[in-house]
């Protein structure tokens, strides 16, 4: 699934990763408890980033890279001098970067 790909890049995810090889490295975990709580986990976040997550963001930069994955489903973006605006206003992020997928690749 290209969604559960996307989060375990991220912090969060490479986090949980690290602590679950630790853990099950050391024998506090088993390699199946493990794999549970991992499916457990994605589960999880997938239903509380769709149900959940309700900003709008407006970003506006210059293109610096752009990137295409799994056949176009996937795409990455690296923007310079990016703004983003949210209705409570606005922050200069100066670079920034997005990754973005098809809304099919996550489960309804």
């Amino acid at each position: 699934m290209a969604s559960l790909e996307i989060y375990r890049g991220s912090t969060i995810g490479k986090c949980l990763m690290e602590t679950l090889d630790e853990m099950v490295s050391n024998g506090t975990l088993t390699l199946e408890l493990s794999l549970e709580v991992l499916t457990q986990f994605d589960e999880s976040m997938i239903e509380a980033l769709r149900t959940q997550v309700k900003s709008k963001v407006t970003v506006k930069g210059h293109v610096q890279r752009y990137n295409s994955y799994a056949n176009s489903d996937i795409w990455r973006f690296i923007l310079k001098d990016a703004v983003l605006k949210t209705k409570e206003g606005q922050v200069d992020v100066g670079k920034v970067k997005i990754v973005a997928c098809n809304s099919k690749l996550f489960p309804q």
